[in-house]
Parts: structure tokens; C-alpha cells; sequence
């Protein structure tokens, strides 16, 4: 217990530390670093509390894909810092506003919590002899079936309209025409040339 105490205050701390760095530094690439810091701490919590699915889930696709993208993309665009710099003054009092209205909300969430919290109804527990991701797994694929199957039409669809969106055809650029290279026949490949002692091919 004292170990497992240990190890949550040393996550929590580093977690904290990590996200205030995230929205204090300047430099978009220390931020995107201490966040995936921060990631990383956050699924040694879920390890800590038993749910280790989220953990592996928290790790794999926002710190495999998502911060790691970001990363990419703030060190390959050509940020004019100076420029960022002047714009911060004029959205200073917007920012503090709708700051001010997220942290209210967030206290008016944990005091409902609270307050309701005693007469709430216990989740129920893991099923023994199941670990979490194997019982996360069965609820998933059975009782929530059909709204996975959704959730994944969904995405598909999103994805499918991103690549719609971005498409351009742009003049002088060669794409590729897979029904032609699937469809061609071996006499459109290749030519047999008699070339004759002496001549070239053209």
C-alpha cells in the first residue's frame, strides 16, 4: 500500500507539473513533449487504479498517434513565433472568460459529485476471474454491439470524407490509375523490337 501510495503521488505530481508546462511554455515543441509526459503519467494512474485497457489505449493512440502528429506538424510548419506573440494581448480577456466559465463549470461538476455521490449506485464489479480489458471486451462486444458497430460507420465515414475534402487534381501531376494497371494484358507491357547488328532501339 505504501508503494502504490508512493507511485500515485509521484504520477500525480509529475502529471500536474506536466500539464502546466503544456499551457505556460512558448516554445510549441515543449509543449507537445511534456504532453505526452503527461500522457504517460496519466496511464500510470489507470495501471494504479486497476484499468490497464485505458492505460494501454492512452498510450497507444494519443501518445503513439496523436502527440506524436503534432509534434510533426508544429516542427515542420515555419511558425512565425513573433508573430503569435502579438495576438496574445487582444484574445487575453476572451481567453480569461471562457477560462473563468470552464473552471466554474468544473466546480459545479465535483460539487454535484459530491453531493449526489453517497446515494449514487455502485458500479458493478469486475467479474472474477476476468482481468479489466477482458471484461471491458465482452460488455463491448455484446451488450454494446451495435452501437460499436455504429461508432466505427461513424469514423469510417469521417475518414472517408477527410480524404473526399482533400483531394485536388492538380495540373501536371501524374496519379496513379488502378484499373488500368489491374486490367492491362502482358501485350501491353511489354514489345518485342528486332533489333537489328549496329541499330538502336528507340
Amino acid at each position: 500500500m505504501i508503494l502504490q501510495a508512493l507511485a500515485f503521488y509521484l504520477f500525480a505530481t509529475v502529471l500536474l507539473a506536466s500539464g502546466v508546462v503544456v499551457v505556460t511554455s512558448r516554445n510549441p515543441v515543449y509543449s507537445v513533449l511534456f504532453l505526452i509526459l503527461a500522457f504517460f503519467n496519466a496511464a500510470g494512474l489507470f495501471v494504479l487504479l486497476g484499468a490497464e485497457f485505458l492505460a494501454m489505449i492512452l498510450v497507444i493512440v494519443y501518445v503513439g498517434a496523436v502527440a506524436v502528429l503534432f509534434l510533426f506538424v508544429v516542427m515542420m510548419l515555419d511558425v512565425d513565433f513573433a508573430e503569435l506573440k502579438k495576438g496574445v494581448q487582444s484574445y487575453l480577456l476572451p481567453g480569461l472568460g471562457i477560462g473563468g466559465l470552464l473552471f466554474a463549470e468544473l466546480v459545479i461538476a465535483v460539487s454535484a459529485h459530491w453531493h449526489f455521490a453517497p446515494h449514487a449506485v455502485p458500479a458493478a464489479a469486475t467479474p472474477k476471474g476476468l482481468t479489466n480489458t477482458a471484461a471491458l471486451g465482452h460488455i463491448l462486444y455484446t451488450d454494446y454491439i451495435y452501437y460499436f458497430q455504429a461508432a466505427g460507420l461513424v469514423l469510417l465515414v469521417a475518414m472517408i470524407g477527410a480524404i473526399v475534402l482533400t483531394l485536388r487534381h492538380r495540373d501536371g501531376v501524374r496519379r496513379q490509375k488502378a484499373w488500368t494497371q489491374i486490367s492491362r494484358e502482358p501485350s501491353d507491357a511489354m514489345a518485342m523490337v528486332d533489333a537489328k547488328p549496329g541499330e538502336g532501339v528507340e
